[in-house]
């Protein structure tokens, strides 16, 4: 296997990463869409990547309502430290105003439930599900930087942006001084 760092950081990632959409989610509509592997079977595919020398596995709190982060944190007890785990919050987690978006509130609720469904006391690398236009980018990133000097989040990135929002997003950063978006998980199709 082929390791790359994780932008311009000094954190080593497998080429591949195992991504954990299908772990779960038998009774959350969108789910059905995508497939609902048991944790049997989740675990099992966990196991083949590490043999293989894959240590990135991603997830988001949204995958399967959380079952993806537990079947994917039961998979991995007793390994770990093999393991670079990247889970992603932003879209709606229960029925209540604050359940959804980038907002101080939701990230650092959702970041709580997150490490309590992987069974671990820091992520590697958390990363924002796509943009939220009711949050300014502030907030967010002062969250997510506080989550870094907390010792629960190791490395920050985004998903689902806008090249123009990276930049924003990173810009308010440097002008703080707070940390920035080191991945950008993009959508990308072989074909």
């Amino acid at each position: 296997m082929k390791y790359k760092r994780l932008g311009g950081t000094g954190l080593l990632v497998s080429e591949f990463a195992l991504g954990t959409m299908t772990f779960g989610g038998e009774n959350f509509p969108m789910s059905a869409a995508m497939g609902t592997l048991n944790k049997q079977d989740s675990a099992r595919l966990v196991d083949e990547a590490l043999d293989q020398g894959i240590n990135f596995f991603d997830s988001a709190n949204q995958y399967g309502l959380g079952e993806s982060e537990e079947y994917l944190g039961d998979a991995l007890k007793g390994k770990r430290r093999d393991a670079i785990i990247a889970t992603k919050v932003r879209f709606r987690m229960g029925p209540g105003a604050n359940q959804v978006g980038l907002s101080r509130w939701h990230i650092l609720e959702q970041v709580e439930e997150s490490l309590r469904r992987l069974g671990t006391d820091y992520i590697d690398l958390f990363q924002i599900h796509g943009p939220d236009p009711l949050t300014d980018w502030e907030e967010t990133m002062r969250a997510l930087d506080d989550l870094i000097r907390s010792g629960k989040v190791r490395y920050i990135g985004c998903s689902n942006l806008q090249g123009w929002q990276i930049m924003k997003a990173n810009g308010v950063s440097r002008q703080l001084g707070l940390q920035a978006f080191h991945s950008d998980q993009s959508y990308y199709s072989l074909a």
